[in-house]
C-alpha cells in the first residue's frame, strides 16, 4: 500500500525547503513527504493524489500566501480530504486568523515560525497528529472487513465496539454491496449468520461475542494475577485518570472495562472545553491517548469483562468477574459512571442497535449521509452528537422535553446550523416502519398535537442512571444508583454502621474503607470529563492515606 501522504504548502521558498528536511528527516519512513509553494498548486495536488487513491494525512500550510492564504487553502482542501488534519504556520501577527480558523476549518493546530529546535517545537505536535489520523483512518482493504446489515443490531454492536476500541474496520453492507454478498458466501452459506469478520490474515469469525473478538484482536480479555494493589472498574475519564497516576506511583493497577475504555466521553465526538485543546479533541482519541499513557506506566487493561460482585474480607477486597472468577486487591476504585436510559416505548426493541442508537453517532452517522435523523436529548452529549450527524445527515431535527441544557459554547453553534431544527416541549410518541424505521410520531406537550416526521434512525441521549448494581449489596446509593461517599455517609455526626476506622471516610470513600467512588458514578460530583479526570487524580492521593491506616 502506497504511503500516506503529508502536504506542505509556502510560498516562500526557504522555509518550504526547510518544512520539508524536517518533515522527511522525521517521517520519510512511513509517510510521502510532498510540497507546493502556493495555495493553488497545492489544491490542484491534492486533486491528483485524491483521483490515484491515494490518502492525504496532513496539512502543514503557511499562513501569508499571495493567490490563497492558508486559511483559504485549508477550508478548500478540506472538502477534497475531510479526514486530514490541518496545521497553520503562523507569525505573532496571524494569531487572531489562527484561532478563528479553529472553528472555521477545524484547526487542529497553529504553529509559529520558527519552530527550531524540531524535536521540541514540531515533532510532538504532528507526532500526536498523525497518531489521531492513524487511529480514525479506515484503511481500504487491509484491515478488519465486517460483513452485515445496517439493520443488524449485532452488526452495529460490533462496529460500536471495533470503533471504541480504536481497532480500524470497514463496514461493508451485504444488502447494497455485490462483492460483501460474495465474501460472505465463502465463509458461510447462510447469509442470516451475520455480522460477519474477515481478518488480514484469511481467517474469519461469525457471529463473534465480543471476548472472542477482543482475543483475537489482542485486547487482554484475562488478569495476568490473582492480587493487585489497585482495581478500578470503569474506563471513563475517572478510571483512566486514576490508572495513569497509580500506576505512575508504582502500584499494581488492573483496570476492568466490560466494552471499551472511555465511557459516555470516549463516544463523544468532539470535546471543546478541554484544557489543553484549543481546537477541541474527540472522546476517542483522547481515550487513545490515556490509555496508551497508562499502559506505558505499567496498567493491565482487562477488556469485556464485567464485575458482578464486590466484597470485603478483612483488609482485601475482592471483585467477582461474569465468568464467577475473582481478583484480590488492597484497593478498589469505582468508576463505571452512567449510561443513557432505553426508551419506554411499545416495540422498541426491535429497533435497538438497527435504527434506535444510544450514544453511538460517532459510530453510525456516516451511514446515515443524506437522510433524515431525530436526536432524543438536550445536555452535552445530545449536542455534540448532534453536530457530528449534521456532517452527515440531510436534516437532524431535535426533540427537547424541556429547555435545553447544553453549554453556551454550544448553543451558538447549534442555533446557526441549518441542517438542525430544534423542537423544544416534544416527546416521542410512536416509531414507524417495517424492515427499517420510517418515520416517529411525536407529540407537542403544550398543545397535545400529534406530528409525523421523517427518520431514518434515532439517536437516544436522555437520562443517566448509574452502573453500580454489582454493588447494591455492600454500598450506599441513591435511588439512581449513584454512590455515595466522604461526609454525605456522616448520619448525625456518626460513622457508618460497621465502619472500623478511627477517622471518618475520606471525600471519595464510600461507606467501606479502600473502596473509593470518582466520575459521573459518585453522588453529587460535577458531571464533565474534567472533573472526572480530577476525581481519579483525588482518588490516588486517597489511596495512600487509606494504605497509611491499614
Amino acid at each position: 500500500m502506497a504511503k500516506p501522504i503529508i502536504l506542505a504548502v509556502d510560498d516562500d521558498h526557504a522555509v518550504l525547503n526547510a518544512v520539508e528536511r524536517d518533515l522527511r528527516q522525521k517521517y520519510g519512513r512511513d509517510y510521502r513527504v510532498v510540497k507546493a509553494d502556493s495555495g493553488k498548486a497545492a489544491l490542484e495536488a491534492v486533486r491528483q493524489l485524491i483521483e490515484r487513491n491515494e490518502r492525504v494525512a496532513l496539512f502543514v500550510a503557511d499562513q501569508r500566501m499571495p493567490d490563497i492564504n492558508g486559511v483559504e487553502f485549508l477550508e478548500q482542501a478540506m472538502k477534497i480530504c475531510p479526514d486530514a488534519r490541518k496545521v497553520l504556520l503562523t507569525a505573532y501577527a496571524d494569531t487572531e486568523a489562527a484561532i478563528g480558523a479553529i472553528n472555521r476549518v477545524g484547526l487542529d493546530y497553529y504553529l509559529m515560525k520558527p519552530w527550531d529546535p524540531p524535536q521540541e517545537h514540531l515533532y510532538p505536535i504532528l507526532d500526536g497528529l498523525l497518531e489521531d489520523w492513524k487511529a480514525n483512518a479506515r484503511a481500504p482493504f487491509e484491515g478488519i472487513r465486517v460483513l452485515g446489515t445496517l439493520w443488524s443490531s449485532a452488526s452495529h454492536d460490533i462496529k460500536d465496539f471495533l470503533a471504541r476500541n480504536a481497532v480500524p474496520y470497514r463496514f461493508l453492507d451485504i444488502e447494497h454491496d455485490t462483492e460483501a454478498g460474495k465474501a460472505l458466501a465463502t465463509v458461510t452459506p447462510d447469509a442470516a449468520r451475520i455480522p460477519v469478520l474477515l481478518f488480514p490474515d484469511g481467517s474469519s469469525l461469525i457471529q463473534p461475542t465480543q471476548t472472542a473478538l477482543a482475543e483475537k484482536v489482542g485486547l487482554g480479555v484475562r488478569p495476568e494475577r490473582p492480587f493487585y494493589d489497585v482495581v478500578i472498574i470503569g474506563a471513563g475519564p475517572a478510571g483512566l485518570s486514576a490508572a495513569v497516576y497509580a500506576s505512575a506511583d508504582g502500584l499494581k493497577v488492573l483496570l476492568v472495562e466490560r466494552q471499551a475504555p472511555g465511557g459516555q466521553a470516549g463516544n463523544s465526538p468532539k470535546i471543546e472545553n478541554y484544557l489543553g485543546f484549543p481546537a477541541g479533541i474527540s472522546g476517542g482519541d483522547l481515550t487513545r491517548r490515556a490509555v496508551t499513557q497508562a499502559r506505558r506506566f505499567g496498567t493491565e487493561v482487562l477488556t469485556t469483562r464485567s464485575v458482578t460482585g464486590l466484597r470485603a474480607d478483612g483488609n482485601t477486597r475482592i471483585i467477582t468477574l461474569d465468568d464467577g472468577s475473582e481478583i484480590g486487591c488492597k484497593i478498589v476504585l469505582i468508576a463505571t459512571g452512567k449510561w443513557f436510559r432505553t426508551l419506554d416505548l411499545p416495540g422498541v426493541d426491535k429497533w435497538n442497535g438497527a435504527g434506535v442508537y444510544y450514544g453511538a453517532a460517532h459510530t453510525e452517522a456516516m451511514y446515515y449521509k443524506d437522510k433524515d435523523v431525530v436526536v432524543l436529548g438536550a445536555a452535552n452529549s445530545a449536542a455534540q452528537g448532534m453536530l457530528f450527524l449534521a456532517r452527515y445527515a440531510r436534516s437532524v431535527t431535535v426533540l427537547i422535553r424541556s429547555e435545553p441544557d447544553w453549554s453556551t459554547y454550544l448553543d451558538s453553534a447549534i442555533r446557526t446550523h441549518e441542517r438542525i431544527r430544534l423542537l423544544e416541549r416534544c416527546v416521542l410518541r410512536e416509531i414507524h416502519g417495517d424492515d427499517v424505521i420510517a418515520e416517529v410520531t411525536i407529540e407537542h406537550t403544550q398543545t397535545g398535537q400529534l406530528e409525523r416526521l421523517p427518520a431514518a434512525a434515532l439517536f437516544v441521549f436522555i437520562g443517566q442512571r448509574a452502573q453500580t448494581d454489582f454493588a447494591a449489596d455492600l454500598l450506599r446509593r441513591t435511588d439512581d444508583g449513584s454512590i455515595m461517599t466522604g461526609l454525605t455517609l456522616l448520619e448525625n455526626g456518626k460513622r457508618p454502621a460497621g465502619w472500623q476506622l478511627e477517622r471518618d471516610p475520606l471525600p471519595l470513600e464510600t461507606c467501606v474503607p479502600g473502596i473509593f467512588a470518582a466520575g459521573d458514578v459518585r453522588n453529587g460530583t460535577r458531571h464533565g470529563v474534567a472533573a472526572a479526570v480530577g476525581d481519579g487524580d483525588a482518588a490516588v492521593s486517597m489511596f495512600w492515606q487509606y494504605l497509611s491506616t491499614i
